[in-house]
């Protein structure tokens, strides 16, 4: 598809980059959020990555829509233009206690019994999508469609940082104690925010992710808290 420019606000702008998400649109997408930056940068006030998106938003007192959506486009038609160059991403291996409060019923309602859930869990290879909804909460997938559920009907009002959880294709780590409505398995003891880190993400678009069970004893000694 060609990718087009839609207004989103008053002050923003989206990019929609292509109909589906691929293995290599998260690297593309934030390369083109770098050139973006680059060359817009004095006029933006933020840009957030989507699957298949960038979300531009800019400063009124700066530029106008139609002017930057003209500056936005050539920039688009170059990113377009260019040959899709594999990226490998940094491979990250997380460790995960699989001990979620969830884990029982996920492999009830999947059909499994609890240790396949989590050897098809840590089998999978995944790729860092989008980071939004909260501060350094990256979207994983894909996740292995034996193991793909709806969100929970309801939502918890409190899910504690470091909760490894799964919702429709994808899996994620809560960075922070949050509301929340996936499908919790099992608790990592990294803290993967840090606004005192420089980055304080150590996830990045197109990174890869792998995950590695550890037992109790582990995620104690790593710096898990109950």
């Amino acid at each position: 598809m060609r990718p087009r420019i839609e207004p989103a606000g008053a002050e923003a702008l989206l990019l929609v980059l292509a109909d589906a998400p691929d293995e290599h649109l998260p690297a593309r997408i934030a390369a083109l959020a770098e050139r973006i930056r680059h060359h817009c940068g004095a006029c933006l006030t933020d840009l957030v990555p989507g699957w298949t998106t960038l979300l531009v938003h800019y400063d009124l007192t700066r530029t106008d829509r139609r002017q930057l959506a003209g500056r936005l486009q050539a920039l688009l038609d170059a990113w377009q233009a260019e040959p899709v160059v594999e990226t490998v991403g940094c491979l990250h291996e997380i460790p995960i206690w699989y001990a979620g409060e969830d884990l029982p019923a996920v492999a009830a309602a999947c059909g499994l019994d609890e240790a396949e859930v989590i050897r098809l869990h840590s089998a999978g290879e995944y790729r860092v999508g989008a980071i939004g909804f909260a501060p350094g909460f990256a979207y994983l997938g894909t996740l292995d469609a034996r193991l793909a559920l709806p969100r929970r009907a309801t939502p918890r009002v409190r899910v504690p940082a470091g909760s490894l959880a799964i919702a429709e294709r994808q899996t994620a780590i809560y960075p922070q104690a949050s509301p929340g409505g996936w499908h919790l398995l099992g608790r990592c003891p990294w803290k993967l925010f840090d606004p005192a880190r420089t980055p304080p993400c150590p996830l990045a678009l197109g990174d890869r992710v792998r995950f590695v069970a550890i037992d109790e004893a582990t995620y104690r000694r790593e710096g898990g808290v109950s």
